[in-house]
């Protein structure tokens, strides 16, 4: 593979997942599926044997005796041979830009193993054959296991004994930390000068004659995706997108929620659709991990050119995320002070936007939610929407509140479950993941992979783990100070057989998909038009190996996808899932 681009080398990986892309589109005739186990997510009609699908849309949900007899005249016939269908997969929250970035580097986190600093020569030796490869990119990217915390995070040092002529920036698995070589730290202009944003400097980690060690931790990541981002190319940066979207489809996804992004990105996504390029519907907040909003002009201006710009079916804005605390350091560290961050939130709020705020302490939680509550209170009733993301630890009130002031919560159950569930905090006993309970309290969940946080962005894994709260633990991460998600099969992590995270959480196998599906279109705006299989939404769906509602519930990761459709259109499918 050495010297190919990387659109030729995203196209090279995919196809060593066996993927086959049909481009042909099915508008303009009646396409029927029948002989179904199809799962709707619709209350009213659960579950249906066949559906019509008339262009982009579905136009009649039944039995085949109904639709055959309705529609069969003219139509084009698809035997499911009793497979099972579900509506196409809303991923909730996600970062695609960096995804498709390390989709197209190398991965040292994969479900079998991590190689981490604390195994130096394996890992000089992996970077240094990727390198080697793949002589024409200008900046190497990667994605690994690694501590954020002194004195076990890794400096240049290690990563310079494998590339010295290039720069190479590693990406946390947690996203919230990036490790760079010397090239790197020139390319992101970092020395031993401060640099000129405080708060950026305030993490960029430096020893004690203040020279850069090469890890930036939460917004001092900023410093080198700017750099990233300015010495690509609008090409590459679409050819990267468009193999991160297939890759997608793999997995039944086809919307979602960016969780990050500004302006340009969406703008990237915008020129893809108009190429008929863009196979996953996309909804992108504006925020950068952990960098505190400020109501400049600009931001303003970027905000509202983004929501009058983007609202169609394939691309939209009107979003603001906030992160009221980090993920990185034995704890997460705060990124506002209480009454900035209710500032933010209240105008914000009365200007329209859809808000959704990163929290996993358990005073980040209680913060979000008491920012939302005054924001309703002084700027009156609306369909709002807000959300508070991964809402790791909550108290038994502020669970109860939540699904009182209808904020929905963005859960990941891919990172749940080690002996502590995702909690950080040794001296607080709450139990962390309450996804019972906050469907209890009547709470909306979405769920979603944080894509490329988890790795893969499998939907099952996720649904698997919010059936059974296994414990999992990773022998290759346990050096690790800084907890690196050692949740559903990450990073080498192995199930500790026959060991449940507080059981009294798990939810079902409906109540999954339905988060990933129902649950995760509304907390999207994407509601009026998917994330339920019935007359007058648009036909994205997904066709399944197996019938996740029947199947042990240790067996729902082994689902693939054997067809993915975005409005009535196959976007993926593979024979060998059938």
């Amino acid at each position: 593979m050495a010297n190919t681009s990387w659109s030729e080398r995203i196209r090279t990986v995919l196809a060593a997942f066996g993927l086959c892309f049909v481009t042909s589109a099915m508008a303009g005739e009646t396409t029927l599926l029948v002989h179904g186990h199809i799962y709707t997510a619709d209350p009213s009609r659960p579950w249906a044997e066949a559906l019509a699908i008339d262009g982009t849309r579905i136009v009649a949900v039944g039995s085949d005796g109904d639709l055959m007899r309705r529609w069969q005249k003219g139509a084009r016939v698809v035997d499911l041979g009793g497979r099972t269908v579900i509506p196409g997969i809303v991923d909730a929250h996600m970062h695609l830009f960096f995804g498709a970035l390390e989709l197209a580097g190398f991965n040292l986190s994969t479900p079998k193993h991590s190689v981490t600093p604390a195994d130096p020569e394996a890992l000089v030796a992996t970077v240094q054959e990727f390198a080697k490869a793949h002589p024409s990119d200008r900046i190497v990217i990667g994605r690994a296991d690694f501590s954020s915390e002194q004195p076990t995070a890794p400096t240049f040092a290690l990563l310079d004994r494998a590339v010295t002529d290039r720069p190479v920036i590693v990406h946390n698995s947690t996203e919230h930390s990036i490790w760079l070589n010397t090239k790197a730290l020139e390319l992101a202009g970092i020395t031993d000068q401060p640099v000129s944003d405080a708060e950026e400097e305030r993490y960029v980690v430096r020893d004690a004659s203040g020279r850069p060690t090469g890890l930036l931790l939460e917004a001092a990541q900023e410093l080198a995706n700017r750099a990233v981002i300015r010495a690509l190319t609008t090409e590459e940066k679409l050819a990267l997108l468009r193999g991160g979207v297939r890759y997608l489809n793999q997995f039944g996804i086809t919307s979602i929620v960016n969780a990050t992004g500004d302006l340009a990105e969406i703008e990237l996504y915008g020129m893809l659709r108009d190429r008929g390029e863009l196979t996953v519907r996309t909804r992108t907040a504006f925020g950068a991990v952990a960098v505190p909003h400020r109501l400049t002009l600009r931001f303003l201006e970027a905000i509202e050119a983004a929501r009058s710009r983007f609202h169609d079916e394939w691309v939209s804005a009107n979003v603001v995320k906030f992160f009221a605390d980090g993920s990185s350091g034995m704890y997460p560290p705060l990124v506002y002070r209480a009454a900035d961050y209710r500032t933010l939130v209240e105008e914000l709020d009365r200007r329209g936007f859809q808000l959704m705020t990163h929290a996993e302490r358990k005073d980040s939680v209680h913060l979000a939610l008491d920012a939302y509550e005054n924001a309703a209170r002084n700027n009156g009733p609306r369909d709002r929407r807000a959300r508070i993301e991964h809402d790791f630890v909550i108290s038994d009130e502020d669970a109860a509140r939540q699904g009182s002031l209808a904020v929905i919560a963005g859960v990941q159950p891919a990172f749940c479950c080690s002996d502590v569930g995702t909690s950080f905090d040794p001296g607080d006993p709450t139990a962390s993941d309450r996804w019972r309970t906050l469907l209890t309290a009547h709470a909306t969940l979405a769920l979603s992979t944080d894509w490329p946080c988890m790795w893969p962005p499998d939907p099952f894994v996720n649904i698997q783990q919010a059936v059974t709260r296994q414990i999992w633990r990773s022998p290759d991460t346990s050096v690790i100070e800084t907890a690196p998600f050692d949740g559903a099969n990450q990073g080498g992590a192995v199930p500790q057989i026959g060991r449940i995270y507080v059981p009294e959480e798990r939810i079902t196998v409906r109540e999954a998909v339905d988060g990933y599906t129902r649950g995760a279109a509304f907390a999207s705006f994407f509601d009026d038009r998917v994330g339920v299989l019935k007359p007058g939404m648009l036909a994205d769906l997904a066709v399944l190996s197996q019938d996740v509602f029947a199947v042990p519930a240790t067996e729902i990761s082994r689902t693939r996808v054997a067809l993915t459709m975005v409005g009535g259109r196959i976007v993926y499918e593979d024979s060998s899932a059938h």
